[in-house]
């Protein structure tokens, strides 16, 4: 059925004859997106058929994830989230802005253990606000963060096997390009389009570069550039469930526009000891479920992720929403992100995928279906990742 659903006709206490429509892949609007998101308990069991139904028809009996190594370059960053445990002042202990020795020996060690993507993430553009970052800059020979993130990228294409994947974040269009062109995808978690969000006391009353609207600007400009780029939204940070919704349909937008969102990535809030938000009630399992089945109704056939390690022990239970992937999976460093959250052991991730009639795949850093449009640029980097490439754009065997 191609015509969309007249969200008028949603009944507030009854799904009903909607289910068979939805496991079809009725396109969901935002009126009808807003009911499914507060399902009740007893609809709940429709909601996830009908979102497990949709995964199949575009995604059949497959996930993924990405086999990785995490690379902190700085944990310097001039916004404060009331949710991050990552980011420090230059006084801080644990501040660290890694060099290229280090960079090139987490990377290698990695090469060794089977890993294609090397994911860099790190402050938003710490030396406009301290001097210190300025000093490590000047000592290390560059101009800025991003120049050195853009360095380090071409120097674990250049000595390694790996792919880089950065999350630096807000990017000018300039800045895109240039990481573009080292690194096969980009990324940036929109998190949220709710502005109340920045009021004083919320999570990003002191993060001026969570400002929705200039997130928003930076994923577009990847769109024009058609750089394949991960987005996402971050459940339970003071949200609605509405909000969630608007941020769901807002990245729809950007990609029905570009045609570039290769991964959208629904994560869960988790309390640490150490922030503003300690306090801070976690979203529940249920409330994870609906909004990852809700998410796979909406976006369709786009690749849909939930970190494992961040819902366990009993992650598998993401698989019946709807997901596609798991995400960047590290058999060497910590989620430098959730350091309180491990990883799944491999074998225990792809046995579990299995019992849920599911087969594991490993891919690349870019997904499987915009791997020919990367490799099809001239430049060094497309030529290493046709190197890495199997056939079908999953990750070749080591």
């Amino acid at each position: 059925m191609s015509s969309t659903l007249n969200p008028c006709t949603v009944s507030t206490s009854d799904l009903g004859s909607l289910w068979d429509e939805l496991r079809d892949g009725l396109p969901v609007e935002r009126e009808l997106a807003c009911r499914l998101i507060r399902a009740t308990d007893g609809e709940l069991p429709e909601l996830l058929t009908a979102a497990m139904a949709v995964k199949e028809r575009f995604h059949p009996g497959l996930i993924t994830y990405s086999r990785k190594v995490f690379l902190p370059l700085t944990n310097l960053c001039r916004d404060y989230c009331g949710y991050c445990i990552f980011r420090r002042d230059p006084a801080d202990a644990g501040a660290h802005t890694m060099t290229a020795e280090e960079v090139l020996a987490v990377a290698t060690a990695g090469e060794k253990l089977g890993c294609r993507e090397a994911l860099f993430s790190l402050g938003d553009k710490p030396e406009l606000e301290f001097p210190e970052m300025r000093a490590i800059l000047r000592r290390l020979g560059y101009k800025s963060t991003l120049h050195y993130l853009e360095a380090m990228c071409e120097l674990v294409l250049r000595e390694t096997s790996l792919l880089p994947h950065a999350n630096p974040g807000l990017m000018s269009a300039g800045w895109v390009r240039r990481l573009g062109a080292v690194c096969p995808s980009l990324g940036l978690m929109l998190e949220t389009t709710s502005r109340a969000l920045l009021h004083p006391g919320a999570a990003h009353n002191r993060a001026p570069d969570k400002a929705p609207a200039r997130r928003l600007r930076t994923i577009e400009e990847a769109g024009k550039q058609g750089i394949p780029f991960t987005t996402g939204l971050l459940v339970g940070i003071g949200e609605t469930p509405e909000d969630r919704v608007d941020t769901l349909l807002a990245i729809r937008e950007l990609d029905r526009r570009y045609r570039h969102i290769q991964e959208v990535i629904v994560q869960n809030f988790r309390v640490k000891p150490a922030i503003p938000m300690a306090s801070w009630p976690e979203p529940s399992r249920g409330e994870m479920l609906r909004t990852v089945a809700v998410a796979r109704l909406v976006l369709g056939k786009m690749n849909i992720q939930a970190p494992p390690n961040l819902s366990s022990p009993g992650y598998d239970v993401l698989l019946s929403a709807g997901i596609n992937d798991w995400g960047g999976v590290s058999p060497l460093t910590p989620d430098f992100i959730n350091p309180e959250a491990p990883w799944p052991h491999l074998a225990e991730l792809e046995r579990r995928t299995q019992a849920a009639g599911q087969q594991l795949k490993h891919r690349l850093c870019v997904y499987p279906e915009f791997v020919a449009r990367v490799a099809a640029r001239p430049g060094f980097m497309p030529e290493r990742l046709r190197a890495v490439a199997d056939e079908h754009g999953l990750a070749r065997a080591a």
